[in-house]
Formats: C-alpha cells, sequence, structure tokens
C-alpha cells in the first residue's frame, strides 16, 4: 500500500462491512487514546510533581469544562452526519456548503464559550462545595482552558468532517503531534517553570491549536471531494438548520450528562479531597477503557451514514451486527486487563498507597459495565449515522436524569451509618454501572424498532 492510500478517505459502502468498519476505527481508537493522554498526562504530572490537591482540582474542573463543550460536541456530530451522508451521495456541491458551515459556526461557538466560560467558573466550583483547598486552581484551570478553546473546538469540528469522509488516518497523525507536544509543554511548564496546575491548562490548549491547524489544513488540501470557497463560509439556512437538527440532540444529550455529573460531583465533593482525587485516577483509567465504545459508535456513524447516503440499508444493518460484537469482544478483553493489572495502572498517578487501593476497589465495580457500553455507543451511532439522532438523546437523558443521578444519591443515603455518617462511596459507582446496563437495554429495544430508517436526510 501506497503512503497516500493509507491517508485516503475510506469509502465504506464497500468491501466487506466489519473490515472497513475496523479498519476506520483502529486509527481513530489511536487518535482517541492519544487525546485521553492530554488529561491522563495533566493528571500523572500535578499529581507527581504538585500533589493530590492539585490532583483533585484538575478533576473536579472536568465536568465544568465538558459542559461547556457542548456546543463543540454538537457541531461535531451534526458536521459527521451530513459529511457522511453527502459523501456516500455523491453530492460535491452540499458537502461543500455543509462543511463550510461547520467552519463559521464553529468559529461563533468558540467566541460565545471564551466569554461565559471565565465568567462562570468559580461561581459554579462554589456551588458545588468545592474544598478551599483545591478551587482556586480549579478556576484557574477553567479560565486558561475557556480563553483557548477555539484550537479545541476546531479539531473537534474538523476532525468530524474528516471522519465523515472516510478519513481517520489524517486525524490520528495530527493528534499524535499534539499529544507529543502537550507532554514536552506539560513537563517544561510544570516542573521546570513551577506554574502547577495553569501550566497544564496551558500545554494542553497550544497543543490543541496545533492539532486544529494542521487539520484544516490537510482539508483544504482535499480539492478532489470538495470545495473550499470562501462563499461557502455563509451559513446557509439550510445546512444551518440540517447541522443543528442533527447536532443538537447530541449536544443536550451531552449537556444534561454533563449536568448530572456536576451533581454528582457535588456527592463526590462531599467525600472529601482524598476521595475526589482517587475518583479522578479511576475516571483516568475508566477513559481508556471507554475509547474502544466511543471508537466504534463513531465508526458505526460514518458507516451507517455513507450506506445511506448510498441506500445499502441491507449493508447498514449487516454492519450494525458485526460491528458491535467485535467491540463487545474488544471491551471484554480490556476488562480482563484492567482486572489483573489495575493497581499498577493506578500507581502511576500517585504515591499514596491508599489513594491507590481505593481507585483499584472502584474500577472493580465499574468493570461489570464496560460491555454494556459498547452495545448503547455502536447501536447509537448506526442510529445517529441515518440521521436519527433524537432517540439516544432521549435514552441518554432518561439514564442520566431519572437513573444515575437518583441511584447514586439513593444508594450513598442507604448505606450511612453512625460508623460511616456519609454513606459508602462505592456506591456512586455502582450506580453508573447500573445506569450502563439499562441503557445497552433501551438502546437495543429502539434499534430493533427501526425507526431511525427514514430519518436520512438525503
Amino acid at each position: 500500500m501506497k503512503l497516500k492510500d493509507l491517508f485516503a478517505p475510506v469509502d465504506m459502502t464497500v468491501g466487506n462491512p466489519v473490515s472497513q468498519i475496523i479498519k476506520f476505527t483502529i486509527p481513530m481508537l489511536l487518535g482517541n487514546i492519544a487525546q485521553q493522554l492530554y488529561n491522563t498526562i495533566d493528571s500523572i504530572i500535578v499529581g507527581r510533581f504538585v500533589g493530590d490537591d492539585a490532583l483533585a482540582a484538575v478533576g473536579t474542573a472536568g465536568p465544568i469544562l465538558n459542559l461547556m463543550l457542548v456546543l463543540f460536541i454538537g457541531i461535531s456530530v451534526g458536521a459527521s452526519i451530513m459529511v457522511s451522508q453527502y459523501f456516500g451521495a455523491r453530492q460535491r456541491e452540499k458537502l461543500s456548503r455543509s462543511i463550510g458551515c461547520c467552519i463559521t459556526l464553529t468559529a461563533i461557538s468558540s467566541v460565545i464559550i471564551m466569554i461565559i466560560g471565565p465568567l462562570i467558573s468559580k461561581p459554579v466550583l462554589s456551588i458545588l462545595n468545592t474544598p478551599d483547598a483545591i478551587i482556586n486552581w480549579s478556576a484557574s484551570y477553567l479560565t486558561i482552558f475557556f480563553l483557548g478553546i477555539a484550537g479545541s473546538g476546531y479539531y473537534n469540528i474538523l476532525g468530524g468532517v474528516l471522519r465523515g469522509l472516510g478519513d481517520s488516518v489524517s486525524a490520528l497523525l495530527y493528534l499524535l503531534v499534539a499529544t507529543v507536544l502537550n507532554i514536552f509543554l506539560d513537563y517544561a511548564f510544570v516542573v521546570f517553570f513551577g506554574m502547577g496546575v495553569p501550566g497544564v491548562a496551558l500545554a494542553t490548549i497550544i497543543a490543541q491549536f496545533v492539532s486544529a491547524i494542521l487539520t484544516f489544513r490537510k482539508l483544504s488540501q482535499m480539492k478532489d471531494l470538495f470545495d473550499m470557497k470562501k462563499e461557502y463560509l455563509k451559513p446557509e439556512k439550510r445546512y444551518s438548520s440540517s447541522l443543528i437538527r442533527l447536532g443538537l440532540p447530541s449536544g443536550v444529550t451531552q449537556a444534561i450528562i454533563s449536568m448530572s455529573m456536576i451533581v454528582v460531583q457535588s456527592l463526590t465533593n462531599s467525600f472529601g479531597a482524598q476521595f475526589i482525587a482517587a475518583n479522578v485516577i479511576v475516571m483516568r483509567i475508566d477513559g481508556f477503557v471507554m475509547l474502544p465504545a466511543f471508537s466504534f459508535g463513531t465508526a458505526m456513524t460514518t458507516y451507517a451514514g455513507q450506506n445511506i447516503g448510498a441506500n445499502k440499508m441491507d449493508r447498514v444493518i449487516k454492519g450494525a451486527k458485526e460491528g458491535t460484537l467485535a467491540a463487545m469482544a474488544i471491551s471484554a478483553g480490556l476488562t480482563a486487563l484492567i482486572l489483573l493489572f489495575g493497581k499498577p495502572l493506578m500507581g502511576i498517578f500517585t504515591n499514596t498507597q491508599e489513594l491507590v487501593d481505593i481507585s483499584y476497589h472502584m474500577m472493580q465495580i465499574l468493570c461489570v459495565g464496560y460491555i454494556a457500553m459498547e452495545v448503547t455507543q455502536c447501536l447509537s451511532g448506526i442510529m445517529r449515522g441515518a440521521g436519527d439522532t433524537v432517540t439516544p438523546m432521549w435514552i441518554s437523558i432518561f439514564n442520566s436524569v431519572l437513573m444515575r443521578v437518583p441511584a447514586a444519591y439513593l444508594l450513598v443515603w442507604l448505606t450511612k451509618t453512625p460508623e460511616n455518617p456519609k454513606g459508602n462511596p462505592a456506591m456512586m459507582f455502582l450506580s453508573l454501572v447500573i445506569t450502563w446496563c439499562v441503557g445497552a437495554t433501551l438502546t437495543f429495544i429502539m434499534y430493533r424498532r427501526g425507526k431511525w430508517r427514514t430519518k436520512a436526510i438525503v
């Protein structure tokens, strides 16, 4: 295979379905691993060189940061669906105009977040009962991140466009470059310049700007597939409406999930800085274990979009089955590795043995639910690729609002004793597993009902 063929878009309307899905998923999975390294390396460096309170501060900022990123998530999902369907249908002008619309809406979203984000960071942290020892660090981390949000926004949205075109390799390459840069800058800012938590935020936004620039450069060179003209940057109503219709449910979903995480974070904070730090460690490892689910889910979105655009529904159904089974098998293998080697992994983040033990115990609880997440993400990806982003939204809202939050508070309350007046914090993770299993069941039912088949935009 020639080097240029490796970076060529993947036409998922031909060839063996599961082979094409896996071919598309592998570079995207590696890219997601690289992206996860951003937060993980931040945590490792601040935990090792600044302390456990700094580790807790970075973790506490996470749910608030995710809440403010929902605009980009929505645009990214909508972009991937629109681009994949227009690409599959070979509609060049509509493809070009939809990409131009994405670029403009990303700029508008960036400005909104740059203004609102720094203003709300510390007040929200105060409302969440963030411990005094870490609140200033968390606020400074969020402020720096929000001021440099355009880099993250453009990488995510333009990466969504590349994925819709079937190119997951280029996004991987550019993200690897940015990840290496992030590691270098993290170490330089924290260890050599003593900048602490603000240093890791600054390192991350610089690296993300680099990845965004490289991604834009790649798109500008793909003239054989679409046109990058100035007039296409105008956000026409037709394409803006489709983008919002397709992307808004995913953005709303992420917003509600983030808000539920913020509510649960308040419960987490009640257990003190040590448990917050343990929770950060668990979530960092969890982030890696969840990557196959998210990668396969995104691949399924592109796969379904291209094949529905090409009017190949039988191929969509076959790929949904084979791709989901492959994802479940990979998740089972990763879960086994976590159970075997979990403690050494936890020890990377901290020298405190008690934190390692707490984190490993929580991770053992979560392992039960990872296979269920594969089912949810893969079948939701198929529905989204078909243009049905509303059904996955309602399932996620039900899980986050009516399942996760009440279950977390109820289970913790039921375990309160005179010796343990705050309850058992492990119940928070048990509530998450219950939520995942319920979500997988509901997603499978709605996929089988098949209403998603009628939602295509082409």
